[in-house]
Formats: C-alpha cells, structure tokens, sequence
C-alpha cells in the first residue's frame, strides 16, 4: 500500500495492487457481515484501476448517463477516429464527433476538458478534496467524475461516488432498505466504510452486476 505524504485528506491510502483490494474487501466483510454476504457471491474484486489524464476524464465524460454498452460503443469509435487528445479534441468538427454518437452537450464538455489546462501529474499529490474541487470547475465535470476519476485513475482509497444510481440501488438490496437511498442518504453510509470507501464501491458495483446481471459502471 502506497502512502501520499503531503495530504491533508483523511486518508492517504492509494490502491495500486489486487491486495490492496483484499486488505480493504477483509476490512469492509469484519466490519459488517453483509459485505461479507455479498463478497462470497461475487468472488474477488476487480481492481479497477485505469490510467489518468486527459483520456480517462473524456471516457468519464462519454459514460455520463449512458449504459455500458453505449458508453462502450462511443468510446471505440472515438478512438477509431483518433479523438481522445485535448489538441485532437479541439480541432475537431461538431460533425466528427456527431459521427462518434456524442451529444452536442457532451461535444461541449470535451472541448471544455482539453481547454482547462489541468495539470494532471499535480493531482495525483492533491488531497482527495482538492481533486475533486479542481475537477468540478470544468464544465461538464461533474461530482460523479471527479470522484470515479479519484477512485480509478489516482487510486484513492477512500472515496465514493455516492449520486452513482447503481450503487444506490446495490445498497438498498444488500441493506435490504425499503427505499433506494439518495445521494445524501449514500454519502453518510459511505463515511462508516472509512477508510476504504472506494473498496466498498468495488462490492456494491459486483454485487449490482451479479444482482442485476448487468454492469453497474464502464
């Protein structure tokens, strides 16, 4: 397990291999039985990580209220036609990424990301906060992002992407809650995962899949 030294998040924990994800899933099934439950269904957990910079917050941005499988989809046909690079991006017509299945929306927002100058090595020296609040100034880059961006591409431990439907709807099965939770109502349950909330994400994303049969997050 690698530590950040200069943080002032709550954690300095950073995931960076499968045992990380053990350590957290042994934490997370001692601290409640029900993790335990779902583990056994789902059998160990993927360790998720992707890489970071420009590529990976336009994915995030392409996966935005879309299934998995359309996400997918765009996502290949942007790379067939050479446009995940912010100088690519910007030189690109409406018409080449209409081509690809974007939105204009979403054409805006990407033209927004590889405008924004985002250092993207400094972030990985950010707490997880002070991620999360340089992402969200960029249009079009949502809570959600940046938090799937901290979890996926910087490795942080504990972060949760709480206003994520899929992991609201795989608590409120495991929890057997009469009511899907908000995102208020996720943010709190989360903050007792500490501090391997993104570990306990990794569950409820494969207890979803398992429950569900389908893939909760690309």
């Amino acid at each position: 397990m690698v530590e950040r030294k200069n943080s002032g998040a709550m954690s300095n924990r950073v995931i960076t291999c499968h045992e990380d994800v053990a350590e957290g899933a042994a934490f997370l099934a001692g601290f409640d039985a029900r993790f335990a439950g779902a583990l056994n269904l789902t059998g160990p957990l993927p360790l998720r990580l992707r890489k970071g910079g420009f590529e990976a917050l336009l994915g995030a941005i392409v996966s935005q209220q879309l299934s998995v499988a359309s996400a997918d989809a765009i996502w290949r046909r942007l790379k067939a036609a050479k446009l995940t690079g912010p100088r690519k991006v910007m030189a690109a017509s409406e018409a080449d990424f209409r081509a690809c299945g974007m939105s204009r929306q979403k054409i805006l927002y990407a033209q927004e990301l590889a405008g924004s100058g985002i250092k993207y090595k400094a972030l990985a020296e950010l707490p997880d906060i002070e991620v999360i609040e340089t992402l969200i100034k960029v249009k079009g880059i949502g809570r959600w992002t940046a938090e799937i961006y901290a979890m996926f591409s910087l490795g942080r431990a504990d972060v949760f992407a709480p206003g994520d439907l899929a992991l609201q709807e795989a608590a409120r099965m495991l929890f057997e809650l009469d009511e899907r939770p908000t995102e208020k109502e996720m943010r709190v349950m989360a903050g007792a995962w500490s501090p391997w909330q993104s570990v306990a994400a990794r569950i409820l994303w494969a207890y979803y899949r398992v429950a569900k049969q389908r893939e909760g997050i690309r």
